[in-house]
């Protein structure tokens, strides 16, 4: 039931009249008589009895009158609420991501916002190496990492979703060396390796039912920027182990293909961490709502593409 239909009715109702309570609200006749209509076919109920002369209220209009005002004084005081909020959505976001987040899909994210919201302003540092709040100045960070790190590192914060990761290689890359099919398979192709603080992660953990494959992979290169892992992927280089958030643009598009989708990648989770809950603002939480909404309309195409299986990637809430 619209907000306007309910104003016209408490107008009508004082007045008892339908042309002076349109006049008073800056509206046609006719529009406030089909505002009452729509009332009256809601509650299927009649409100006024109309004569030549007058309006007045039924029995049931009577005992509707002071309930109607109540719904919309709270229905009004909701507006004020949400407008509150959304003019309070302001000030600096100090903010550390992954590179490669930061690069593509954070920075669209927060460009939105920002355009939305001309007060937030952003000091965004984006790296792979983990982010101190303290030396490095940030307020909040986005990082790979589990509820119970998130405790035991006293930190506050936001599961954002459960991050399912795929194998991927390039159709070129595929047209020239084949494509796997079983983890054995693997060994005989080039893998394009994250490394971070010099750990270079070349064993590859894989399921399939209940079995698990651990494959040590070769390969001529590493890199601690995973933006470049997946740049090397869409050049046709080698085979990547790939966050399906990060390359979910290029396999959409037909720049990568899944490799393997019968082997499973452990699931990993991503958090929205804070040191203080003080730090958690009206920014943070539109942040926050916001890359949820973003990761599961991602997650929705690539399902609807049947590139992930919707058991795969629970969705975020």
């Amino acid at each position: 039931m619209k907000i306007a239909d309910l104003q016209v009715l408490l107008k009508v109702a004082e007045l008892q009249s339908i042309t002076a309570a349109a006049n008073q609200l800056d509206m046609s006749s006719s529009a406030a008589s089909v505002s009452i209509k729509r009332i009256e076919k809601a509650l299927n109920a009649q409100i006024f009895v109309r004569t030549t002369r007058q309006i007045r209220l039924t029995p049931e209009g009577e005992r509707y009158l002071p309930l109607c005002q109540q719904a919309l004084e709270l229905l009004q005081q909701g507006q004020v609420l949400i407008h509150e909020e959304q003019q309070s959505i302001s000030g600096e976001v100090r903010m550390a991501v992954s590179s490669e987040m930061g690069r593509n899909l954070m920075r669209v994210l927060l460009n939105n916002i920002m355009d939305k919201y001309s007060e937030v302003t952003l000091r965004l540092q984006a790296s792979d190496s983990r982010a101190d709040f303290y030396r490095d100045g940030v307020d909040v960070a986005l990082r790979a990492i589990t509820k119970d790190a998130v405790k035991e590192l006293n930190l506050y914060g936001f599961k954002i979703c459960d991050i399912p990761h795929v194998l991927c290689a390039s159709p070129s890359y595929i047209a020239k060396h084949g494509e796997p099919l079983t983890p054995d398979d693997l060994l005989n192709h080039n893998a394009l390796l994250y490394k971070l603080y010099e750990v270079v992660h070349d064993g590859w953990e894989l399921y399939r039912d209940d079995q698990k494959f651990k494959i040590k992979m070769n390969s001529d290169r590493a890199v601690n920027d995973g933006d470049i892992v997946r740049r090397w992927c869409i050049d046709g280089t080698g085979i990547a182990k790939k966050s399906a958030i990060d390359v979910a643009q290029d396999l959409l598009s037909g720049r990568l293909q899944r490799l393997m989708s019968d082997y499973k990648v452990p699931l990993t989770e991503m958090w929205l961490v804070l040191p203080s809950r003080q730090l958690i603002t009206p920014a943070v939480r539109l942040i926050r709502d916001e890359l949820k909404h973003t990761i599961n309309e991602l997650r929705d195409q690539l399902i609807a593409k049947g590139i992930i299986d919707a058991k795969e990637w629970p969705e975020s809430l």
